[in-house]
């Protein structure tokens, strides 16, 4: 059931040993549909939004020159952050560990975690990508194939950082649901929303494999779970854009965070605290105080803020007071969007911005 895993360079720009991706290759596919189209189906309820896939945006000169002056000033930042949740992974799952991503922002956290523990300790940890569709879970055929292959015990779902726990709680139903023994437990590079015990830092920071689409992610689409394509015994889909290879900067990205490994100390970690969901809480303010009445149309946090400004329709930023450093690219983005940043005192609001959608009933 599934197939088989698929490994770059056929699927995806990142070397064969560093990720297997559970997916199912609809590169041939047509999926992409006009952003203002797409919005406008997922608001109705006509189409759920993994569906389809947004057109990718490739972004101006100027903000893809900034995408590396930003990684240049937070590879260290990252690598600090790497070291330590793939030393808590170590501590969790033992040296038999097993990494699953969630595709497609967990999957360049999980090829550093990998590395890491090569570089720290010479392990050569399996590392998969897997999908996971908020409404409809992780993908089951995809669980299936790792348990034949592996005790459901050694597994560590890894992602890049959290928002307000959508995917967080996703997952803990999704493998609720499931039975296979999985654990929900999940690392992350930031926690921002609170809701994980496995985190590099709980700050809203800039990860930079947040500030751009497929060309920062292996060339690989966000996930596609369309029952018109997709079987029952089928892993979930997804796009490789070998058109966008001259773009790529995928593995820029994670040699410039590799290469800062030996400044990393795992020794120097965040002070442990439980979930306390402050980030959903503040969700749920700012959707009442702006009248959205919907939660999923709020994005909070750096890494949400960019992605709804690259491939949804932005009504809104929230951009935190004095947060300016982890921001410049935001606002870069909003400004060639037509997007206003609206100034927020920092009081209450555990994220550096907060993305706006526009509701279907706004003018």
């Amino acid at each position: 059931m599934g197939g088989e895993p698929l490994y770059g360079p056929e699927f995806g720009s990142y070397p064969a040993q560093d990720v297997a991706w559970l997916l199912t290759d609809l590169s041939e596919v047509r999926l992409e549909a006009p952003t203002e189209e797409r919005e406008e189906a997922i608001q109705s309820g006509a189409a759920h939004y993994a569906e389809s896939l947004p057109i990718e945006f490739q972004p101006s000169a100027e903000y893809q020159e900034l995408f590396h002056e930003v990684l240049g000033e937070s590879a260290g930042r990252l690598a600090q952050a790497v070291a330590v949740i793939t030393e808590r992974i170590l501590e969790e799952r033992g040296p038999g560990a097993v990494l699953v991503s969630l595709a497609r922002a967990g999957t360049p956290v999980g090829v550093l975690a990998r590395r890491w523990a090569k570089y720290a300790h010479g392990l050569d940890l399996p590392h998969y990508a897997v999908s996971i569709v908020r409404g409809r879970g992780i993908d089951a055929v995809a669980l299936d194939h790792l348990a034949r292959h592996h005790d459901p015990r050694d597994v560590m779902f890894v992602d890049g950082w959290t928002g307000k726990g959508a995917i967080t709680r996703e997952l803990r139903e999704a493998l609720d649901a499931h039975g296979g023994g999985f654990s929900a437990e999940m690392a992350v590079l930031a926690d921002p929303g609170r809701c994980v015990r496995i985190y590099g830092t709980r700050e809203d920071y800039l990860i930079a494999s947040a500030c751009l689409n497929s060309t920062v992610s292996g060339l690989v689409s966000r996930t596609v779970l369309n029952d018109e394509l997709i079987g029952p015994k089928d892993f979930h889909g997804a796009k490789f854009y070998r058109d966008l290879a001259p773009a790529d900067v995928s593995n820029q990205f994670l040699d410039a965070v590799c290469a800062r490994f030996g400044e990393a100390d795992p020794g120097i970690r965040p002070a442990a605290e439980e979930p306390d969901w402050a980030g959903l809480a503040a969700v749920r303010r700012i959707s009442e105080e702006y009248g959205i009445g919907d939660v999923n149309l709020v994005k909070p946090g750096v890494g949400e803020t960019t992605r709804v400004l690259l491939r949804r329709v932005p009504w809104r930023i929230l951009a935190r007071r004095g947060a300016e450093a982890d921001l410049s690219h935001v606002r870069m983005l909003a400004q060639e969007r037509g997007v206003p940043v609206v100034e927020v005192d920092a009081d209450g609001l555990p994220y550096a911005c907060v993305g706006l959608i526009k509701p279907r009933d706004f003018a």
